[in-house]
């Protein structure tokens, strides 16, 4: 049955093209129960197996790429089981990229300035993937997902793949799956992978851990000289780009690029041989930025004569592992029925005055040490 909206006039004809279809309950494909029964005619998208997943992503295929992103980032404990299977399938293919950090203040240009690095990139023939992260509302839990709409001619290209992701509340810039999606992606033949990160601030640096070269924008007039001495995102930059250096903000743009300049002098470079340069750039000219690709190239060849380019990649693995270990503690700790049982009683202690904070806090956690100890396993299967 067809419901017209309610804002839609009582004696309205056709001319209202919008219209309201009943909604299935509890039935992930569309499908009601009946229909899921009897018409044998509807096509469902078929469930992949692990193979299925490993074979598709190895050889390109853009659906099973996507399915499998997608499989990575659910929530769903069958499912992270599942992703495990397949990741450790694909880990052998994948490293033979170089990983970028696109970051910087909302407006900076980000996305307009990974349209011409990327179009650039597939004339020289590279094939690139970019993961695009939106951050999402605190309020309604939903995310825009519009980076796309600002690479319009890159997004059309088969040589380019574009996924953007909601933040789901991460902080940092980036998703909590963002390093397995670079996995997926570098299996799949990228061999160069672009993260863009949300607008970020000065301490919103996760970024840095998951790539080789790490890029910020900035725009002029975001800042002066002690701006850029400033502990944070600046001090771990491979290199800063000034960008929109155009029409009436040429020399502004330039003062700023000097300026961030004479600050680099005072920080100490994030990567061991290599010293971080301010480029001035108008992406929607497409100006600089065939300097700013220069300088990654030499930064790529820097690194890897020094050894620090794979220094600094097991470094990010180890680091990988401890934080998984921090998501799932912490995910343990308040799936857990036993904790989340206290949790209320406790709470309202705290509300009434009769315990502190850190004591309630300390209490929840010798609840959940008491329950560790009394379900001791430990398996030896890797």
């Amino acid at each position: 049955m067809v419901n017209k909206p309610n804002w839609v006039p009582k004696n309205a004809g056709k001319e209202f093209t919008t219209s309201v279809l009943k909604g299935v309950g509890n039935i992930h494909d569309g499908l009601s129960k009946k229909n899921r029964l009897t018409n044998t005619n509807i096509i469902r998208r078929k469930s992949l197996s692990i193979d299925d997943y490993v074979n598709g992503v190895l050889s390109g295929n853009r659906t099973i790429i996507a399915r499998t992103i997608t499989l990575i980032e659910s929530n769903s404990p069958k499912h992270f089981e599942l992703s495990q299977k397949v990741l450790k399938k694909l880990l052998p293919f994948s490293g033979n990229s170089i990983r970028i950090g696109i970051t910087g203040v909302p407006g900076a240009g980000k996305s307009t300035f990974i349209e011409a690095l990327g179009n650039k990139l597939i004339k020289e023939n590279h094939k690139i993937a970019v993961l695009a992260v939106d951050p999402t509302s605190s309020i309604t839990k939903g995310s825009v997902l519009g980076d796309k709409t600002r690479m319009e001619v890159l997004s059309r290209n088969e040589n380019c793949f574009i996924r953007p992701s909601p933040s789901a509340g991460k902080l940092g810039g980036v998703t909590r799956k963002t390093r397995e999606t670079i996995v997926v992606c570098e299996a799949a033949g990228f061999d160069i992978i672009l993260v863009e990160t949300v607008g970020v601030g000065q301490n919103e640096i996760t970024v840095r851990s998951l790539v080789d070269y790490f890029l910020l924008l900035k725009i002029a007039g975001a800042g002066d000289e002690l701006q850029g001495i400033k502990k944070g995102v600046i001090e771990l930059a491979d290199a800063l780009v000034i960008n929109k250096a155009d029409g009436d903000n040429v020399t502004r743009a330039e003062i700023a690029r000097q300026e961030f300049s004479r600050a680099l002098h005072y920080l100490k470079s994030p990567t061991e041989g290599w010293n971080p340069q301010v480029f001035k750039t108008s992406a929607t000219q497409n100006e600089g930025i065939d300097e700013v690709w220069e300088n990654i190239m030499l930064f790529k060849d820097t690194v890897q004569k020094n050894n620090f380019f794979y220094i600094r990649r097991n470094k990010q693995l180890i680091a990988w592992v401890h934080t998984l270990i921090k998501e799932n503690l912490y995910n343990q700790f308040y799936r857990n029925d036993d904790i989340i049982k206290h949790i209320p009683m406790i709470e309202n202690k705290v509300l009434e005055g009769k315990i502190p904070p850190t004591f309630a806090a300390q209490k929840l956690l010798e609840i959940y040490k008491n329950i560790i100890h009394s379900n001791k396993g430990i398996t030896n299967e890797i």
